[in-house]
């Protein structure tokens, strides 16, 4: 589709000028359009400028700022000038982000005004977003001819989120990266007459990918400088956004705000893209009911072997609501199960042509996911149906033993959504002195429902299998989230150390 071969020559400078690329809610009441002309010009700009400050090819840029389209002409402008752009998480802990500053060699970042007291002293910093004089002098106006990349070349760093330990760098290569632009957008007609809202964080893959997949495909993007439920209902039904993207907890959120949803207009969705953590069948009925008119995507990617990693069935069969899909094309998938008992169950090893070259500066980290001869284990155990569809499991590092048996979270929280009275579920251990660990559930009730603890703990014993059921059950208003706004189960396990029954 795309026949860049950086990414940051995937702003066409000659296709539609005139085409608004971006329209950005960020700045206060009115969103501010950028056309593709003007992105083009700033991204062209952005190269000039970080050369300018003497930085040189390979030399890594960060970027930490809440979603804008500043952020976005540079993040490609970084690339175009054939440097490394490193997005930064900025809901770590400051040592968290001087950590992953410092782990890249960071030698310049952008930053938002909100985000500048985060950065070390000694950093040299670039301001977003400061009105008419935005970049702080940084930008340099002029036309740029980019370098052809080497083949393997690296374009960014992505880092992990950081649930055990701390973050890992991911560094992605050009040619990586276009091959999964390729292999999801393919026909770039199906995306440019779309409007696609992003609210994800820009530093993370789900947002990002899609940012890159507008650019190439020379669709609308409305950008949300952050995930709020209500801002997100809005900006739909304002800016008649006809594809959305977002994670499974987004889209729960959404469907907590009944009476937002019943003034807005959102006739206008024809797809709706969700991935980066598990769904449930019961979300899945929620958002179709909310988007009665729209196909809902279940997808699945890794930010060290890509995203697209699953398509549809060769043959046309039709994908199962939860299914992941069958894998793509130039995807190699296998199922390691450490019985080797079933061959279609087990943690999901990939092989794909946007695989990481090592997380940075992490040899053994590096030797322990990814084989000599390119497989990498994504940590994710999977189930494979009799037509070939891949379905997620959980997370091996989340799976716990109660009494002897293996416990999945997802599982367990797939059936407790079944119940009408429960929105959303997580599940997660706490110690027991005879069991091992025991399930406790945190349960988020739908709107107007009541239900007890014995109610939910017997549905659970109806539907499940007995070590499955939860234990204890904890309501709860929401679930923390993380900051890449996937629930936060590193909280919720320090939370459920209250319940933990030790000798």
């Amino acid at each position: 589709m795309t026949a860049a071969g950086s990414l940051g020559d995937l702003v066409d400078r000659a296709a539609e000028p005139t085409k608004v690329a971006i329209i950005d809610l960020g700045e206060g009441a009115r969103p501010r359009e950028v056309t593709y002309g003007a992105l083009a010009a700033t991204i062209d700009a952005v190269a000039r400028g970080v050369l300018a400050r003497g930085l040189r090819a390979g030399d890594k840029v960060a970027i930490l700022a809440a979603n804008s389209a500043d952020y976005i002409a540079a993040y490609f402008g970084v690339m175009r000038a054939g440097l490394v752009a490193v997005p930064i998480g900025f809901r770590f802990p400051t040592e968290t982000v001087h950590y992953m500053l410092r782990d890249c060699g960071a030698r310049m970042v952008f930053a938002d005004a909100e985000r500048c007291t985060l950065c070390p002293s000694e950093l040299p910093i670039v301001e977003l977003g400061s009105g008419a004089d935005r970049f702080g002098g940084l930008l340099d106006p002029g036309p740029f001819e980019s370098l052809e990349p080497d083949t393997d070349a690296v374009a960014m760093i992505l880092y992990t989120s950081g649930s055990t330990g701390r973050p890992k760098g991911v560094p992605l290569t050009h040619r990586g990266q276009l091959w999964v632009i390729n292999n999801m957008a393919g026909d770039a007609a199906a995306f440019e007459r779309h409007r696609i809202l992003v609210a994800a964080p820009l530093y993370h893959m789900n947002g990002l990918l899609l940012s890159k997949i507008v650019a190439a495909t020379h669709a609308t993007e409305v950008l949300l400088p952050r995930f709020r439920a209500l801002d997100y209902i809005e900006a739909i039904d304002r800016h008649r956004c006809t594809l959305i993207t977002s994670v499974p907890t987004m889209l729960a959120l959404v469907a907590k705000e009944p009476a937002a949803l019943a003034q807005a207009d959102l006739s206008s969705v024809e797809s709706v893209l969700t991935g980066s953590a598990p769904l449930t069948q019961a979300l899945v009925n929620r958002v179709r009911a909310i988007f009665p008119g729209a196909a809902v995507g279940n997808a699945y990617g890794t930010t060290e072997a890509g995203a697209g990693t699953f398509g549809p069935h060769p043959d046309g069969v039709t994908r199962p609501d939860l299914a992941l899909g069958c894998p793509a094309p130039g995807v190699e998938a296998r199922l390691v199960a450490d019985d080797g008992a079933d061959a279609n169950r087990g943690v999901l090893h990939l092989r794909t042509p946007a695989l990481t070259t090592g997380y940075l500066n992490l040899p053994e980290a590096t030797a322990r996911r990814i084989s000599d001869d390119g497989w990498y284990d994504t940590g994710d155990v999977m189930r494979r149906d009799e037509n070939g569809f891949f379905f997620f499991v959980g997370r091996a590092d989340d799976m716990f033993v109660c009494g002897g048996e293996n416990i999945y979270p997802g599982e367990v929280e797939k059936m407790l959504e079944r119940h009408p009275g429960i929105h959303q579920a997580c599940v997660v251990p706490a110690e027991d002195a005879v069991r091992g660990h025991k399930p406790v559930a945190f349960v988020v009730l739908a709107p107007g429902r009541r239900l007890t603890e014995q109610e939910v703990k017997e549905f659970a014993l109806a539907n499940a299998s007995p070590h499955e059921h939860p234990r204890n059950v904890v309501f709860v208003d929401d679930l923390p989230l993380a900051g890449t706004n996937k629930i936060d189960r590193n909280e919720l396990v320090r939370r459920a150390g209250a319940y933990a029954e030790t000798d």
